[in-house]
């Protein structure tokens, strides 16, 4: 159950990005084509003004199609309507002159030449695969030709429709720190909050609100609980508490390693900060994990960074353990993920989201858009680094599955 949960929890994730990225380019004047809960195949889809909404078969995060990312190149055509010419010589002239016009930058004689090739194909006898084909491409090319396709917009629309999606896995970090401060995130207290179940302490004896007062006869304040635990290196520790009005004494009772820190297996109360406390200090926090994840990225270079990676069978593991030590330690590392998500998908690489952005500064610049060839070029690079990241990550958790 907790697989499911951990599974569920990425999948949103994934879900609010791809709403960030949809409600911006509605929000800006570029309508979407699709928005789908879920990947398709469909399950269950229906039109409303002009957006395909769907349910997806693949349970897992979302998909929105934005049209027109890229200017239609005259390779298209060849692409598209190669088998519709074999089948249909009658349209080549057509094609030839849609061509020339994607070429020469001719759109708007472009958009008439399509629409004109439509009408020719529409009722044709042609075989299944060349229908199919040619549909896409028609359907490609009158997006991509249309005044609300993305390679058309101002730099400023395009760069806001990018990075809305990291930008709200970002935001929803900070909110969920927030909302972790304000019930129990902020100062430590003595008290113990919940023991977790089989765990060395639930063994032992306490019990959630005994209030830890010495730790192997030495007085230890709040803030120095868990740090007095995990230096024990798993020797026995006996542990003062107070439970009421009684004094009681737990163990020896000896830690174990769990994810590389020597712990008992509970969770000490917190005490909740106000709203603008919660605030500063989930920023502050933003701030030091980016900056952390950041430092983890430089050091891929070495064996050791590269054994810090994780695939998403690694995040769902580590997010199914988090969601058996309790709730509130899940919705910390929901957000460090939502962190983590927004930060990759800023990096300056195709097919990420920062590779866009890039790209649409760089046409900004220029004041014309960036051949589709250069993004296919670029892209090959991306696809292999994020992959080769991917297989490292995937390396690393089938490794710590197997116990080596």
């Amino acid at each position: 159950m907790n697989t499911l949960v951990a599974i569920l929890g990425l999948g949103f994730l994934i879900l609010i990005h791809e709403a960030g990225h949809f409600f911006t380019a509605r929000a800006v004047g570029m309508s979407p084509r699709r928005f789908y809960v879920g990947f398709p195949p469909a399950l269950v889809k229906w039109r409303r003004k002009g957006i395909e909404y769907g349910l997806g078969s693949i349970p897992l995060g979302g998909y929105v199609k934005i049209p027109g990312m890229h200017r239609p190149a005259p390779s298209d055509v060849d692409v598209h309507f190669g088998r519709a010419i074999a089948e249909r010589p009658q349209i080549f002239p057509i094609t030839a002159s849609l061509r020339r016009r994607l070429e020469e930058g001719e759109m708007e004689a472009a958009r008439a030449d399509v629409r004109e090739l439509r009408s020719e194909l529409d009722g044709a006898p042609l075989s299944t695969g060349a229908r199919r084909a040619a549909e896409r491409g028609l359907q490609e090319l009158e997006d991509g030709l249309g005044a609300d396709a993305y390679w058309r917009q101002r730099t400023w629309r395009k760069v806001a429709v990018i990075f809305a999606g990291p930008g709200t896995n970002l935001l929803l970090a900070v909110a969920l720190f927030t909302v972790l401060f304000m019930i129990g995130g902020g100062r430590a207290t003595a008290a113990v909050d919940e023991v977790l179940p089989k765990s060395p302490a639930a063994k032992a004896g306490l019990r959630p609100g005994d209030k830890i007062l010495e730790i192997s006869g030495g007085p230890t304040a709040p803030g120095d609980i868990r740090k007095r635990i995990s230096s024990s290196h798993g020797k026995p520790l006996v542990l003062l508490v107070q439970r009421g009005s009684r004094l009681e004494t737990i163990g020896p009772v000896r830690p174990t390693k769990q994810a590389g820190t020597y712990r008992l297996g509970f969770l000490l109360k917190g005490a909740g900060l106000s709203f603008p406390a919660a605030v500063w200090n989930s920023v502050q926090l933003t701030g030091r994990a980016a900056k952390a994840i950041g430092s983890s990225l430089g050091s891929l270079v070495h064996r050791q960074g590269r054994k810090q990676i994780s695939s998403p069978v690694g995040i769902v593991q580590g997010s199914s353990n988090a969601l058996h030590q309790g709730l509130q330690t899940y919705l910390w590392v929901l957000a460090l993920i939502s962190l983590s998500l927004a930060l990759l998908n800023l990096l300056p690489l195709l097919p990420l989201d920062g590779g866009h952005i890039a790209f649409s500064l760089v046409e900004g610049l220029r004041g014309r858009a960036v051949g589709r060839e250069v993004y296919e070029r670029v892209s090959v690079l991306g696809i292999a680094l994020v992959l080769m990241l991917y297989f490292i990550g995937l390396s690393n958790d089938v490794g710590r599955l197997g116990g080596g």
